[in-house]
This record gives structure tokens, C-alpha cells and sequence, in this order.
């Protein structure tokens, strides 16, 4: 399908001039999906597969670099308040929401890492708003086997007004560990609109905060979503994913773990496993697709083609319940491979109070 792609400027409450991009079908998309990308990346190179696999879907694919990252203006990748994100995504993917040709299109957000957070902060602020949203290794948990002790976050607090955007909090390179496909991890560290500089003391605490506060309300979230993890991931904690799962007060809620794949499912494994990872994005997003548009009315549906590959392991589903309609997990602990693994921050993996800069 031919697609069209877009690139634009809004400015945020603040006065901050944001970038924008879109991935565009050229008939009447069937629905719209916002993009929420991860801590250090961006959407218009770092998200380019996502956005246009979707389009050619029949999708219509927005995007917005944070305040601070890819091309949006700012201090390079300081979050003075993690709600500035979440307050401008809102605000900008509710202006589209709005435009004429959208009104009646079913509403979708899909957030990778970091971008999780966002994507269930902005259910959070308008819970009956969104249709769906689609969590790629999503950052909404600090882990059991890392929680900061409150005497280190008391000290960090003292000073994080008096050296706010000091790059001062220990970090691994990320991006190694990320990317499973060589080409693709080197393309990645090739984009110099992601940042991959130690990240900034307020940062760090805010995103520390937003994960607190986050796995202690992870029942009010109450939309239809499908979390996808790697297995293998080792930078952010599979089992974040599990108990977002576990403990959402949604009823319509997925869960699939995919076996021996890293933390970036879209975007850094070998293709057939990115084709793999997009099948059942397909199919999730079509089936909400088709109950919107019947719930309003519209019979007239779009069919989806997608390339479908075996996947490895078995998979168990459960049988559907009005509490878990749609649970499925696969494991296969053979074909997993040996990888180190650190401890947690933030839901991410690492040594004590380190941050992995790049996702």
C-alpha cells in the first residue's frame, strides 16, 4: 500500500517547539495509532519501521519527539517533570483526535520502554478517552530486586534543584544489549538524534518517581491493552510486563512473552522475528479495529494482510474469562539463551542506582 509521510512543528504550553511526523494511507485510515517512543530515541528514524508497517496496515501513525529529544527543542534529554511529557502528548494527540476527518476513528496508543509509562499516564489523565493501546517492553514497575533505599533517593532529592542537568547518574552503553541484530544495533548508534550520554540527575529521579507512582496504581488502569515482551530481555524486566498484566483493572488485557527475543521487539531482532512481532500487533489492533467501528455502526471493514511466521515454543492460552479474556504467554526455556543479567531500576536492568541511557 502507498503511504504518505509527513514531518511538522507544535509548540507545547511551555513555548517549546516539539516535532511531529505522521505515516499516512491514502484512503480513510481505519484507525489512528499515536506513537510514544522511548527514553534518548525519537519516532521519525528510530520508529520509520513501526510507523510504516502500520500505514501500510491502513493505519494512520503519529508521532512527537519529547521536549529535549530527537529533533523537539529543549535541554538534550532533561525531564524537569515526567507530566510535561505526558500533558504534551496528550494535548497534541487530542488535537488530532479532533480534526474532522478523525472524529469518528477509533483511538490507539502504543509506547515502547519508556513510551509505556507515557502511553498509560495519558490513559491515566482521560481513562474512557482511548480505544487501546499497544506496550513494547514497557517501563511501569521498579523491580523487587532493585528498589533504592530512601536514605540514597533522600540525598539525590537535596541536590537535583542545585545541579538539575548534571549527566551525573552511572550508565551503561544500552544499545548492545538492546539490539539483537548487528546491522540494525549499529544503526542505531549511528543516529545522532538519539541521545546516548549519561542521563541527567532530575531525569533520573523523575523517572524513578513516575515508576513508583506507577506500580502502586497499576489497578487503575482500565483500558484494553497488549503487553509484549522479550524473554530475553535485559533491559527492562519481563516481569513488569507480567504484573502490569496481572494487576490492571482492565478486561481486556494480553500478555505474550516472546521466547529468546531482547528488549527491542520492533526494531532490533532479525526480520522474522520483527515480522513475527508486528502479526500479532496486527491482529490485536484489527480485532478493537472491528468492534469499534461495529459499535458505531460502520460495517464497512478493512482486511489486513500481514505475514504471519511460525513462532518457537508452544504457546498456552488460557481459556477467556471476564477478568482474562485474552491472556496469552509463550515460554520455551530451551531455546532462551544465557545472558548476564543485572538488577533493576525504574523496571529497567542494571547495577544500583545506573540508568541505561538510549531506550
Amino acid at each position: 500500500m502507498d503511504i504518505e509521510y509527513q514531518e511538522g512543528y507544535t509548540r507545547n504550553s511551555r513555548g517549546i517547539q516539539l516535532f511531529t511526523c505522521r505515516w499516512l494511507p491514502f484512503s480513510s485510515p481505519k484507525a489512528l495509532v499515536f506513537l510514544c517512543h522511548g527514553y534518548g530515541m525519537e519516532c521519525s528514524a528510530s520508529m520509520k519501521g513501526c510507523g510504516t508497517r502500520l500505514a501500510c496496515a491502513g493505519y494512520a501513525v503519529i508521532g512527537i519527539d519529547y521536549e529535549g529529544h530527537g529533533r523537539s527543542r529543549g535541554a538534550r534529554c532533561y525531564i524537569k517533570k515526567f507530566s510535561n511529557i505526558v500533558n504534551d502528548c496528550s494535548y497534541f494527540f487530542k488535537s488530532v483526535c479532533d480534526q474532522e476527518e478523525y472524529k469518528d476513528k477509533a483511538r490507539f496508543l502504543y509506547g515502547e520502554s519508556m513510551g509505556g509509562a507515557v502511553a498509560l499516564l495519558i490513559h491515566k489523565k482521560d481513562p474512557t478517552y482511548w480505544n487501546g493501546a499497544v506496550l513494547v517492553a514497557p517501563m511501569c514497575k521498579i523491580s523487587e530486586k532493585l528498589k533504592p533505599h530512601p536514605l540514597v533517593v533522600n540525598m539525590l532529592t537535596r541536590i537535583e534543584e542545585i545541579i538539575p542537568k548534571w549527566k551525573i547518574v552511572p550508565t551503561k552503553d544500552v544499545i548492545d544489549s538492546a539490539f539483537k541484530d548487528p546491522i540494525k544495533r549499529e544503526e542505531v548508534r549511528n543516529n545522532k538524534l538519539i541521545y546516548q550520554d549519561k542521563p541527567r540527575l532530575k531525569t533520573a529521579l523523575e523517572m524513578l518517581r513516575t515508576s513508583m507512582s506507577l506500580e502502586d496504581t497499576l489497578n487503575e488502569v482500565t483500558l484494553p491493552f497488549f503487553v509484549l515482551h522479550g524473554e530475553a530481555d535485559i533491559v527492562t524486566d519481563p516481569g513488569v510486563s507480567r504484573a502490569l498484566y496481572e494487576q490492571a483493572g482492565s478486561k481486556d488485557k494480553t500478555f505474550k512473552l516472546y521466547p529468546g527475543m531482547w528488549h527491542a521487539l520492533t526494531s532490533g531482532e532479525p526480520d522474522h522475528n520483527i515480522e513475527t512481532v508486528f502479526s500479532d500487533i496486527f491482529s490485536w489492533l484489527e480485532k478493537r479495529t472491528v468492534d469499534f467501528s461495529s459499535s458505531n455502526g460502520d460495517h464497512t471493514f478493512f482486511n489486513t494482510t500481514t505475514t504471519t511466521t511460525a513462532t518457537v515454543g508452544p504457546v498456552h492460552q488460557n481459556p477467556p474469562t471476564s477478568e482474562h479474556p485474552s491472556e496469552i504467554i509463550e515460554v520455551d526455556k530451551q531455546q532462551q539463551k544465557t545472558r548476564t543479567h543485572g538488577r533493576y531500576l525504574c523496571g529497567w536492568k542494571g547495577k544500583q542506582m545506573h540508568h541505561h541511557s538510549a531506550m
